[in-house]
């Protein structure tokens, strides 16, 4: 089995990361059968962050096969949200690697680990509903409040936009030129009455274009 050692600590004030190295070495030396294939220091780097040198260095060994096992002193040290522990579990799951938390009696090669990884995986779908219930009761706290929410309005240059209709040009080619979405050169032009347009050289008089066609 080979083992990749992840060790951290978020400040170099202090602290190092030799104890943790220690520990998972002699964990390792413990288990028959077990080789160090790697040693992943994010040493000054926050578990906040999702983005690591070693830890991306780590995923990427374990998705090319060279590691069997990834072995960490606590689960904070490699992640300190369920959702971004979850998601890295996922990747060495699909890698086929296995994920020991040596203090913590966490070994995703038992019965009893894979049901602990179960039961993160419910915790993190739980803190999931729950920003998007917060999001929610503050969106309607907000128009209960008289604030508009979602995107503002982009501002059309409506005379240029005609001018421009008039000339012949879609929809498409009109949101282009004024650089705003079709969709919004449609709803204001579509408010307003208009002439039929120009013949575009086929010998037919356009009308404006129904939604959906530029």
């Amino acid at each position: 089995m080979r083992a990749g050692l992840y060790i951290r600590v978020s400040t170099l004030a202090n602290q190092t990361t030799q104890n943790q190295r220690r520990e998972l070495e002699a964990y390792v030396e413990r288990q028959s059968g077990w080789e160090i294939a790697g040693v992943y220091d994010d040493s000054g780097v926050s578990g906040a962050q999702t983005e690591r040198p070693a830890l991306n260095r780590m995923l990427k060994d374990a998705a090319a096969g060279k590691l069997g096992v990834v072995v960490v002193w606590k689960i904070d040290r490699l992640a300190r949200s369920v959702v971004h522990l979850l998601q890295v579990l996922q990747q060495l799951k699909a890698s086929g690697v296995g994920f020991v938390a040596t203090t913590q009696q966490i070994d995703t090669t038992t019965a009893y680990g894979r049901m602990v990884l179960t039961f993160l995986g419910a915790v993190a779908e739980f803190e999931r509903s729950l920003i998007v219930e917060r999001v929610k009761a503050g969106l309607s706290r907000a128009k209960a409040q008289g604030v508009k929410v979602g995107r503002p309005r982009v501002a059309v240059d409506i005379k240029r936009a005609l001018e421009l209709r008039k000339q012949g040009l879609g929809y498409k080619q009109i949101a282009k030129s004024l650089g705003v979405p079709r969709t919004t050169v449609y709803r204001v032009l579509s408010a307003i009455p208009q002439p039929p347009l120009p013949n575009r050289g086929d010998g037919v008089f356009h009308k404006p274009c129904p939604k959906g066609i530029p």
